[in-house]
C-alpha cells in the first residue's frame, strides 16, 4: 500500500550506505528512496545497478524482442524491433552522460555526475508498456479503453514498474523501484482527466500518487499553471533518455526503412521536389542522396549518433525541488542545427514510411486483430461475467476475483498490452479462425 505522506519522511539505512559507497554527490538520499523500504540493506550493487538488473531480468523486457519497432518482427532478419530499439538509446544515453562529464566541467565532477548506469535503466525501460503492432496498437487499444481510463504506452511502462512486475501465485507486485528511477520514466505526469479525449501523453488517473512520490508532495499541481506544463517538467535523466529515444528513432529507423527498399533515391528525390524545403534542409535530403548512391548509407548515418551526443549540453536553473535534490538543477540543450535535422530525419520517416500503404495495411490488421479480441474480452470479462475461461488461468482468475467494472477492464488491458506481435496473431486465430487450432496446442 502507497501511503504518501510518509514519502518525505522516509529515510533508510539502506539508502545512507548506499551514498557512501556511490561516492557520487549528485544524488541525494532522496533520490535513492524506493517506494517501499527495501530489505537489502547490503549489495555489492548501487540501487540504480539493482534497478537495472531488474529490467533486463524480467520477461517483460524479453517480450519486447517481439514487438513492433517500424516493421513487423520477423519479416525480416536485419531491423529493428522494440528491444534491439532499447538497447540502443541505453547505449546512447550512457555516451551523453559520459560526453557531458567531460565537456561540462563547470557544472560536473568525477564526484557529482549524472549517473549513467541510472539513465540505462531508464532507457531500457522507456518502451516496456508499448503494445503490440506499435503505435497503432496503442491508438486502439486508447480508444477501447476510454470509458476506462484511457490507454498510454507511458502510463502502462509506469503501471508495469509499480504494480505488475513479477507475478505471485495470485497476484502482481511491482519492482519496488527508486525515486530516481520511477521519476526517470515518467515522461509526463498530467493524468488523463486533465484533457479531453486524449490520444497520449497522459498518465492514468489514480497514477497521480506516484506522481505525488516522485516531487515529494500532494500539493505539487499548484507549482504548474496547465497539464501541459507538467508534462515538461522533467528531471535531467528523463530529459536524457528522450534525446537518446529521439536519436535512435530518427537515425536508426532511416536505415531500417532504406534498407527494407521503404526510402528510394527516386522517392526521396520526387519528396524533396514536392516539399519546400530550406537550403539547409536540401543539404540534408542531398547528403542522405549521396550516402544512398555510394551505398555507405549505414556507416554513415552511424556517424551522426555520435554528432547528436555532441550536441549536448547542460544549462542551470532553479526548481521547488532544488533543496531536496539535484536531478532538477539542469535542463538539457540541444544545438539548434542538430535539433532540426533530426526532426527533417523523422519527417522523411513518417511520410514516406509510416504512410505507406504497406504500413497502412499491416496497422489495419494490427488494430482490427486488438479491437475483435478487446470487445470479445469485454464482454466475457468486463461487461458481463461470462462463463468461458478465454484467457490464460492466471488472467482469468484475477480478473474474476476482481469486482470493480473499470478494475477489470484494465486488467484485460494489461493481458493484450503484453502480447507480441506472433502471441496476438496467435491468440486472435485460436479466438476467430475456425481453420486455425487443436485441443492439443500449446499456448
Amino acid at each position: 500500500m502507497l501511503h504518501t505522506t510518509n514519502f518525505v519522511k522516509l529515510r533508510s539505512n539502506f539508502a545512507k550506505i548506499r551514498i557512501i559507497k556511490m561516492k557520487n554527490k549528485f544524488y541525494t538520499e532522496w533520490d535513492l528512496e524506493r517506494i517501499k523500504e527495501s530489505k537489502r540493506e547490503n549489495d555489492y550493487r548501487s540501487p540504480f545497478q539493482i534497478d537495472r538488473d531488474r529490467i533486463i531480468h524480467s520477461s517483460e523486457f524479453r517480450r519486447l524482442q517481439g514487438k513492433t519497432q517500424v516493421f513487423l518482427p520477423g519479416e525480416y532478419d536485419f531491423y529493428r524491433t522494440r528491444l534491439t530499439h532499447s538497447i540502443e538509446v541505453a547505449q546512447i544515453g550512457r555516451s551523453i552522460c559520459n560526453f557531458l562529464l567531460h565537456s561540462q566541467t563547470d557544472l560536473l565532477s568525477d564526484n557529482y555526475f549524472i549517473d549513467p548506469d541510472l539513465v540505462e535503466s531508464i532507457c531500457l525501460a522507456h518502451d516496456l508498456g508499448h503494445p503490440p503492432f506499435g503505435h497503432a496498437g496503442e491508438r486502439t487499444i486508447n480508444k477501447l479503453m476510454a470509458p476506462y481510463g484511457g490507454f498510454e504506452g507511458n502510463a502502462q511502462t509506469l503501471r508495469l514498474i509499480t504494480e505488475i512486475f513479477y507475478r505471485g501465485d495470485d497476484s502482481r507486485r511491482g519492482m519496488n523501484p527508486t525515486r530516481a528511477f520511477l521519476d526517470g520514466i515518467l515522461k509526463y505526469k498530467a493524468s488523463y482527466k486533465n484533457f479531453k479525449n486524449p490520444e497520449n501523453h497522459f498518465i492514468y488517473d489514480y497514477q497521480s500518487r506516484y506522481v505525488e512520490f516522485v516531487l515529494g508532495k500532494k500539493s505539487f499541481k499548484k507549482e504548474f499553471n496547465t497539464a501541459t506544463q507538467l508534462n515538461k517538467f522533467r528531471s535531467i535523466e528523463c530529459q536524457i533518455m528522450d534525446w537518446a529515444d529521439d536519436t535512435a528513432y530518427a537515425v536508426n529507423d532511416l536505415v531500417d526503412s532504406i534498407s527494407g527498399g521503404f526510402i528510394t533515391i527516386a522517392k526521396l528525390v520526387q519528396w524533396q521536389k514536392e516539399n519546400s524545403l530550406s537550403d539547409y534542409q536540401n543539404t540534408i535530403v542531398n547528403e542522405m542522396i549521396e550516402w544512398m548512391k555510394s551505398g555507405k548509407f549505414k556507416p554513415k548515418f552511424g556517424m551522426q549518433i555520435g554528432d547528436f551526443v555532441r550536441a549536448c549540453s547542460l544549462v542551470k536553473r532553479k526548481t521547488f525541488l532544488d533543496k531536496l535534490t539535484n536531478r532538477y538543477s539542469l535542463d538539457l540543450k540541444i544545438e539548434k542545427p542538430v535539433l532540426e535535422k533530426a526532426e527533417l530525419y523523422k519527417r522523411i520517416s513518417v511520410e514516406l514510411v509510416f504512410r505507406s500503404p504497406q504500413l497502412h495495411q499491416m496497422e489495419y490488421k494490427g488494430k482490427y486483430m486488438i479491437d475483435k479480441m478487446f470487445r470479445l474480452f469485454e464482454e466475457n470479462y468486463v461487461t458481463s461475467s461470462g462463463t468461458m475461461k478465454l484467457l490464460p488461468d492466471f488472467t482469468d482468475k484475477i480478473i474474476r476475483a476482481e469486482k470493480n467494472k473499470s478494475l477489470r477492464a484494465r486488467l484485460v488491458c494489461d493481458q493484450i498490452a503484453g502480447m507480441t506481435d506472433s502471441y496476438a496473431m496467435r491468440t486472435y486465430r485460436r479466438l476467430f479462425d475456425p481453420d486455425y487450432s487443436s485441443i492439443a496446442d500449446l499456448v
